[in-house]
């Protein structure tokens, strides 16, 4: 468990109210380092990646799996220091659920609309909101090349109905929350830029609403998404988001240890939306 962190029930406390926790230099610069130099590399990752379109036809790159596996970018979702907190954050034992990149080019990486995870998951038969994200950030996150924002304490609200939005010229975009809900979210619930350093990470509830701005400026932002299921939240369809599957814990020194490291065909990529061409 995580015992070693004074204080850490302030944390639980914190998170039980705002929705949200950022746990600052995580991962060393070593560790980020190894990380990227696993993500440019791997041919994997270049074979499964695909576009999300925004509103204004920005573009944001990603490449989602749902075995963490071995790989340098793929392990943190399997490493102490991460599930552990994840599970005294939501207070039950958890699985893997997916993991995932998101790539945002400079002066063209497109937004992300206001939305809850479980207001995905949900419709992959998950009868609970038990389910949480960790984004660590790869590249600095501000508020100038697109950094999370979150509504704090907007979890509270809980599941909000999500709709795919429609272009101007007509085409489907993003699914996001009901809009009117948002802005009604929006006066109750303070907006917070979750600005970051490469190797901090944010841990958001399920139902926290969250979302990012276009990339505007001439920094790159990457970021990598671990996320989970409660293990007592087992789907009850089938999709192609994984049963319940006990997690075998990695050591926190598991990523300087091996150095760089790639997939090995097991992590079960999913390419859900539009191919990259």
């Amino acid at each position: 468990m995580l015992n070693k962190e004074k204080n850490f029930s302030s944390k639980i406390n914190d998170f039980k109210k705002d929705g949200f926790i950022i746990k600052r230099k995580l991962f060393s610069e070593k560790e980020v380092e190894n990380i990227m130099k696993s993500l440019e590399s791997d041919p994997l990752i270049k074979q499964h990646m695909f576009d999300r379109d925004d509103s204004d036809g920005n573009s944001t790159l990603s490449v989602q799996w749902n075995n963490p596996g071995k790989s340098s970018y793929g392990v943190g979702a399997r490493m102490k220091k991460i599930v552990n907190v994840v599970e005294e954050l939501l207070g039950s034992e958890v699985y893997h659920w997916h993991s995932k990149v998101t790539a945002k080019a400079a002066r063209e990486g497109g937004a992300w609309e206001w939305h809850q995870d479980y207001g995905y998951w949900y419709n992959h038969g998950c009868l609970y909101p038990d389910m949480m994200s960790v984004m660590v950030a790869l590249d600095k996150s501000t508020k100038e090349n697109g950094c999370l924002q979150v509504l704090k304490g907007s979890h509270q609200i809980g599941r909000i109905d999500h709709i795919k939005m429609v272009k101007e010229n007509g085409d489907l975009g993003q699914v996001c929350a009901d809009q009117e809900r948002i802005k009604w979210a929006e006066t109750k619930h303070e907006n917070i830029y979750c600005e970051m350093e490469p190797g901090d990470a944010l841990f958001f509830h399920g139902n926290t609403l969250h979302g990012s701005g276009a990339n505007k400026s001439e920094m790159r932002r990457w970021a990598l998404l671990f996320c989970y299921n409660t293990a007592s939240n087992n789907p009850f369809i089938e999709t192609h988001q994984p049963f319940y599957n006990q997690i075998t814990k990695a050591e926190d020194n598991y990523i300087i240890e091996n150095g760089v490291t790639l997939g090995d065909g097991s992590e079960n990529f999913q390419s859900t939306y539009t191919k990259k061409k």
